[in-house]
């Protein structure tokens, strides 16, 4: 089973669906949002910046980043893992450079960046109802190619509103990503503050300062919700089993899942499949 966001196993993947927290993490993939319904905080490194309906925004690979939901409304939205293979002359550009400000208000967007995105999403679905994630047919040279147009067009038309600085500017702490990498690389297996500060050359005092005062969380809270949104992502978009969900997401018992599980979403886990394939019919 893929780790949350560490690698893209397609050259595009696009995710249509309800916004919610997502803890720190990294990834080698090119992130666009566009936001469709309500409001999201997008954080990077230390800094969160606010999305309206219709703003959209860019981060660029390898950068450490989450997402916050504080509406009460319904908040949707759309996000796009792109290979940066399929980025073409801009290559260089997400290389070497950031975005000051990664979002982009609906006001200042230009529409092809609307129309590119509809356009991503029909090649892929008709129905966006619910919650769905879609994955670019690498086995068509025809779709390949109709997708990267599409995704340059967006490119060709945000990154000239970006103020592009120095990647320096935004690099984390050293500590902080050598341990959202590590546990983005390990949280499937059996580990602990403990041992993540010994494979990271450091004390498990200085780790336990990072995520109360980076992640506002302890190390086990953490873990917990990089291995939810990993199982939650296995309920939604795959046929496994619940049990099949938790163990390939890290859980060792199906009480602790169940637990966190609920805390997080108010309902089991069963409940949650079940609601699932009922909004999907």
């Amino acid at each position: 089973m893929r780790p949350v966001y560490e690698e893209i196993s397609a050259n595009l993947e696009i995710f249509y669906k309800t916004s919610t927290h997502v803890s720190p993490h990294l990834h080698k993939a090119l992130e666009m949002v566009y936001v469709t319904a309500g409001t999201l905080e997008v954080g990077i490194g230390q800094n969160l910046y606010h999305m309206n309906k219709g703003d959209f925004a860019t981060i660029f690979p390898g950068l450490i980043h989450h997402y916050q939901v504080f509406d009460s409304n319904p908040c949707r939205a759309v996000y796009i893992l792109v290979d940066p293979a399929l980025c073409g002359i801009y290559s260089d550009t997400i290389q070497n450079l950031c975005p000051e400000t990664p979002v982009i208000e609906a006001k200042k967007l230009h529409p092809d960046v609307e129309y590119s995105v509809a356009s991503l999403l029909q090649n892929f679905a008709k129905d966006h109802s619910s919650d769905s994630a879609f994955i670019s047919n690498q086995t068509k040279p025809e779709s390949n190619m109709l997708n990267q147009a599409f995704v340059q067009i967006i490119m060709s038309r945000c990154f000239p509103l970006y103020n592009m600085v120095d990647r320096s500017n935004f690099s984390s702490d050293d500590i902080i990503f050598r341990t959202v990498s590590y546990i983005s690389a390990h949280y499937i297996e059996d580990i602990s503050l403990t041992s993540v500060a010994k494979a990271l050359y450091i004390s498990p005092y200085t780790l336990s300062r990072v995520f109360s005062g980076t992640f506002h969380t302890n190390f086990n809270s953490y873990l917990n919700e990089i291995r939810l949104e990993q199982a939650v992502k296995i309920l939604q978009y795959t046929d496994d089993s619940i049990t099949d969900a938790y163990l390939n997401a890290g859980f060792e018992s199906q009480r602790t899942f169940n637990r966190v599980f609920k805390e997080r979403y108010h309902i089991s886990p069963r409940e949650f499949r079940k609601n699932q394939t009922t909004d999907q019919k």
